[in-house]
């Protein structure tokens, strides 16, 4: 290793594609934004020629911090037109790239995400779920017959690609995916902490892993919430490597024992006794309509879906605000620790910085994994950490939700101090923490209980007693106080 921490910084290419292209803004009009990624944005775009309509998702090269991360792109892109011939994975058009930014033009998928879909449409059985998750093993076993591992298998991660009732699902995102060998295993830890597989957390994996992830997919949509959470991300991949599945809560009584022997079989902790994506589609309850019922599923299923999916979206934000709010006490050394590491004082944390800072206090991180702390950490994906996203990402998460915290984060957002959040309050406390454009009008519709278009005290608790998620709201005719509402057993982020 080198002495110089100058020295240590790797040069790193100009170019992520090995061929010029023409400028994206000559061929496409870029209209709203669509999503926001860890590396990219997505947008609207329309082609000059034709008027069709795509989704461009643009990578800044200033968030790619070394030659991996370019390998990166350039690695997604080769993937996505491997797969692109695939019925069921957005196709991608092409690519453009200019001394700034990295461009990928894609279908355009209107129709939602996939939870968000199933509580639309409000009729929900087990054949409904049966459907889904043949179209979702379907392209895990197109992947892997093709030699790719996607890695990344979220419900997040799957769009309907129109409104109209027929709509086809669609695989997105293949940033973490990886071309394989036969018989090749990684120990790079990636993926979500929810559907990660044990095995991946203990660094030896291969593909197995995407049918854990799918297992767990299928689990959620049966129950409305993941099989294995806990207060936080550690707690999770302690359940995770336990492995207990509950099957005595409900809904699960009423599910068919078909199901749950398909979910055991595709979330076995050992992955060579795990089925394959091709087994998973020879189950009888995916071939056999007769076997899965359709019989609609418990309403509080779908409440679930809902729950989990809006509350995914405002989750960082959240823990950002309450950080925010955290006593000095609370915080201890942390503020130090956030100057010591910050050495030109511009109140925000670059990479350089962070990794210089965890160099002097003798951290052995390599550097990939130094960028993933700072992915992790950067809420706003602005490149640098500033001393909000490092508390938020650096305290630990039972005093993050502690009921005075999340009373306070409450308060940060109810700008107007009437019991109750607006579309415009949480708007325009996104700009003050500079999650501009963030679109939330659906986001507040699925929390907004009683569709008044507005929010009481909003928050995820429980209690030991019930199987089902409620919102604890807040009471202003008892003196604000809380109401405390049947809930679930264990609390997760």
């Amino acid at each position: 290793m080198k002495n110089s921490s100058s020295d240590t910084i790797p040069s790193k290419p100009r170019w992520v594609l090995p061929y010029r292209t023409e400028n994206l803004r000559d061929l496409y009009t870029l209209g709203r934004k669509l999503g926001q990624g860890q590396f990219g944005t997505t947008f609207l775009c329309t082609e000059k020629s034709s008027g069709h309509r795509y989704a461009c998702k643009s990578i800044p090269k200033r968030k790619l911090l070394c030659k991996e991360d370019y390998d990166d792109v350039w690695r997604e892109i080769q993937i996505m037109h491997h797969l692109s011939e695939h019925p069921h994975v957005v196709r991608i058009r092409g690519t453009y790239e200019d001394s700034f930014t990295v461009h990928l033009v894609m279908e355009l998928c209107e129709g939602g995400e996939l939870f968000d879909r199933i509580v639309q449409k409000g009729h929900y059985s087990e054949r409904e779920a049966a459907k889904l998750i043949k179209t979702i093993v379907g392209v895990v076993e197109a992947c892997h017959s093709l030699g790719v591992m996607h890695r990344d298998l979220k419900p997040e991660n799957f769009l309907f690609d129109s409104v109209e009732e027929d709509a086809t699902l669609k695989a997105t995102d293949f940033g973490l995916s990886s071309f394989y060998k036969p018989g090749e295993s990684f120990s790079d830890v990636v993926g979500s902490p929810y559907y990660v597989a044990p095995e991946v957390l203990r660094k030896h994996y291969g593909l197995e892993a995407d049918v854990w992830s799918a297992g767990v997919i299928l689990y959620i949509l049966l129950s409305g919430v993941p099989p294995f959470w806990a207060e936080t991300e550690m707690g999770i991949f302690r359940q995770i490597l336990i492995g207990k599945l509950d099957f005595q809560s409900e809904p699960w009584p009423s599910i068919s024992e078909s199901a749950k022997d398909l979910i055991r079989k595709m979330l076995d902790q050992n992955p060579k006794k795990r089925l394959t994506a091709h087994e998973v589609l020879c189950h009888p309850w995916i071939v056999d309509d007769r076997i899965a019922p359709d019989r609609p599923l418990d309403s509080a299923v779908l409440s679930r879906l809902k729950h989990f999916s809006a509350m995914n979206k405002l989750k960082k934000m959240a823990l950002h605000v309450i950080a925010e709010s955290l006593s000095e006490e609370e915080i201890g050394g942390l503020k130090e620790l956030f100057k010591m590491i910050d050495t030109d004082n511009s109140g925000t944390i670059t990479f350089d910085e962070l990794k210089d800072g965890l160099k002097r206090v003798g951290s052995e991180l390599m550097e990939s994994e130094i960028k993933d702390l700072m992915d992790a950490a950067d809420i706003d994906n602005s490149g640098t950490i500033d001393y909000g996203e490092f508390i938020a990402a650096t305290i630990h998460l039972n005093k993050l939700e502690r009921e005075e915290n999340l009373l306070s984060a409450f308060s940060f957002f109810d700008k107007d101090s009437s019991g109750y959040i607006t579309i415009d309050e949480i708007q325009q406390a996104c700009k003050e923490f500079g999650l501009n454009d963030v679109h939330l009008d659906e986001m507040i519709k699925e929390i907004d209980q009683d569709n008044d278009g507005q929010i009481d005290y909003w928050g995820i608790r429980c209690n030991d007693e019930e199987g089902q998620w409620r919102y604890w709201k807040k009471n202003n005719e008892e003196d604000n106080k809380l109401e405390r509402r049947p809930g679930i057993g264990k609390q997760w982020s």
